[in-house]
C-alpha cells in the first residue's frame, strides 16, 4: 500500500519540476515509480501540468503513462498535445491502443499524426479504425508472424532472425502459415519449428485447417467461441479467408468488462466517464443533465401524495410505509433490469421478445410480491394492531413488485427497439413509474378502506 505522505511529496516535487522545466528529475522519478503511485501522481496534476509532463518525459514513458490512465483522460490529453508530440508518443503504443486514440480524434488531427508514423504502422491503425467497436476486427491485433506454406524450416528461421527487431514487439506464440494472397492455411507452433529438420517444408509440420473467426463477428459471438474453445487467441480472417490479425481472449475480456462497467455507470446517472480531476463545471454539467430530468419525474410521484393529503393526515402510519414500498419495489425492478441488460449484452434474448420476458418476470414477481407483501402486512399489523392496515400496505407492495419487475424486465428491450440506450433510460423511468404506482396503490386503497383504518 502506498504512503499518502510520500505521494503528496511526490506530487509536490513533480509540480515543482514541471515549473522549473527539470525534465531529467521527472524522468528519473517516473522511471522508478510503482504503477499505482504513477497513476495517482499523474491524475492529481491539473490538465496543463499533465500536458507539460507528457511533453517533458521520453516518449516511451509518456506512452506508458497514457496507457495506465482512464481512456477518456488519455484521449483528451492526446488531442491537446502538439501533433509532433502526439505522434512520438503514439508511435510507442501497441497498435490497438493507437487505433483507439486515433479513432477518437478530429479527422484532420488524426491524419496529421498518422502522416508522421511509419507507413506500415499507419496502415495498420487505419485498418483497425475502420471497424466498429463491437466486432472482432476492432479488437484484433493485426501484428502477427506470417510465413509462406512453401517455405522450409531453415528459411522460416532465417526470416524470423532478419525481422527480429520488428517481431520483438509482437505477442508471438504461433506463426501463421499462408499461401497465395494471404489465405490462412495453417498454424505453426514455434516448438515444432525449432525441432524440425532444416529442409522440412512448413506445410508438413503445420496444424492444417485451423479454426478462425471472421472480422465482422460480433463480440458476443466471440465470447461464445472462447467459452467453447479454450484458446488464448484465434486468427481473424475476412470473407475470402485472408488472414488479418489475431484476437486474444484477454482483449475480449477487457472489452466486455468495459462494456459492463459503462452500462452500470449509466444506470447510476453518469452519462459519461467522470473523474474528480476533471474541471468542476464540466462534472457538474454532466451530472445535472441526469438530475434535472429526475427532479421533474419525482415531482410527478410527489403529486400523487398531494392528491391524498387528507388520507395521510388521518392515517399518519401510512407515511412510514410509503418509502418502504417504493424502495422494495425499486430493488425488485432493478434486479429485472440487470438480468435483461445482461441477457441483451450476451445475445441471450432478442429485443422483440418482450412478451416472453414479461411472462418470465411476472412469474417471479408474483411469488416475490406475495412473500414480501405478507411480511410487510404482518409487520404493520403487529406494529399498529390493525389487520386492515397490514392488508393495505401488503397488497400494495405485492402489486407494485409485479409492476416493477414487469417494467424492469421489458423496458431495456423496448428501449433497444427504439434505438435508445437501455442502460441510460431504464433507471429514471423505472424509478418514477414504481414510485407513482406504489404511492397510488397505497393511498388509493387506504382511501377506499379509510373507515376501517381510522
Amino acid at each position: 500500500m502506498s504512503d499518502p505522505e510520500k505521494n503528496r511529496k511526490t506530487i509536490h516535487d513533480v509540480h515543482a519540476w514541471i515549473e522549473s522545466d527539470n525534465a531529467a528529475a521527472i524522468t528519473d522519478c517516473f522511471a522508478t515509480l510503482p504503477t499505482d503511485e504513477l497513476i495517482l501522481v499523474t491524475s492529481r496534476l491539473d490538465s496543463d501540468d499533465q500536458l507539460r509532463l507528457l511533453e517533458m518525459l521520453p516518449a516511451e514513458i509518456s506512452a506508458d503513462v497514457l496507457h495506465l490512465l482512464p481512456f477518456s483522460s488519455a484521449s483528451e490529453l492526446v488531442e491537446d498535445l502538439s501533433v509532433e508530440s502526439a505522434a512520438d508518443i503514439i508511435d510507442e503504443m501497441p497498435t490497438s491502443r493507437q487505433a483507439d486514440l486515433v479513432g477518437e480524434m478530429d479527422p484532420d488531427q488524426a491524419e496529421a499524426i498518422l502522416a508522421l508514423l511509419d507507413k506500415t504502422d499507419a496502415d495498420r491503425v487505419k485498418q483497425l479504425v475502420a471497424y466498429d467497436d463491437d466486432v472482432v476486427g476492432g479488437l484484433m491485433d493485426n501484428r502477427y508472424v506470417s510465413l509462406d506454406a512453401g517455405t522450409t524450416v531453415a528459411g522460416a528461421v532465417e526470416q524470423l532472425r532478419i525481422h527480429a527487431d520488428r517481431y520483438s514487439d509482437y505477442e508471438v506464440q504461433y506463426a501463421y502459415v499462408t499461401e497465395g494472397t494471404g489465405t490462412l492455411v495453417g498454424v505453426l507452433r514455434l516448438r515444432d519449428l525449432l525441432l524440425a529438420s532444416a529442409q522440412t517444408r512448413l506445410e508438413q509440420i503445420m496444424i492444417k485447417n485451423p479454426r478462425s473467426v471472421g472480422d465482422q463477428m460480433p463480440l458476443d459471438d466471440l465470447r461464445e467461441f472462447f467459452l467453447e474453445h479454450h484458446y488464448l487467441g484465434v486468427p481473424v480472417v475476412n470473407e475470402s479467408g485472408q488472414m488479418l490479425g489475431v484476437v486474444n481472449r484477454t482483449a475480449l475480456e477487457q472489452a466486455l468488462g468495459e462494456r459492463y462497467s459503462d452500462d452500470w455507470r449509466k444506470t447510476q446517472g453518469l452519462i459519461r466517464e467522470e473523474l474528480r480531476t476533471m474541471p468542476l463545471l464540466e462534472r457538474s454539467r454532466w451530472r445535472l443533465m441526469w438530475l434535472s430530468v429526475n427532479i421533474v419525474l419525482n415531482l410527478l410521484a410527489a403529486s400523487v401524495i398531494a392528491m391524498y393529503q387528507e388520507t395521510l393526515q388521518q392515517v399518519i402510519a401510512l407515511a412510514v410505509f410509503l418509502p418502504i414500498i417504493s424502495d422494495m419495489s425499486g430493488c425488485s425492478g432493478n434486479q429485472a433490469v440487470a438480468v435483461s441488460m445482461r441477457e441483451l449484452s450476451l445475445g441471450l434474448v432478442e429485443p422483440r421478445e418482450v412478451w416472453r420476458v414479461w411472462f418470465k418476470e411476472i412469474s417471479v414477481g408474483m411469488i416475490n410480491g406475495l412473500v414480501l407483501g405478507t411480511l410487510l402486512a404482518l409487520l404493520a399489523w403487529f406494529w399498529q394492531g390493525n389487520p386492515w392496515l397490514g392488508l393495505v400496505v401488503g397488497l400494495a407492495l405485492m402489486l407494485n413488485t409485479m409492476v416493477a419487475v414487469s417494467i424492469g424486465g421489458t423496458l431495456p428491450l423496448v428501449m433497444r427497439i427504439l434505438r435508445f440506450d437501455p442502460a441510460l433510460a431504464s433507471g429514471p423511468i423505472l424509478t418514477t413509474v414504481t414510485d407513482l404506482c406504489g404511492f397510488f396503490l397505497v393511498l388509493g386503497t387506504a382511501t377506499r378502506f379509510l373507515h376501517l383504518l381510522v
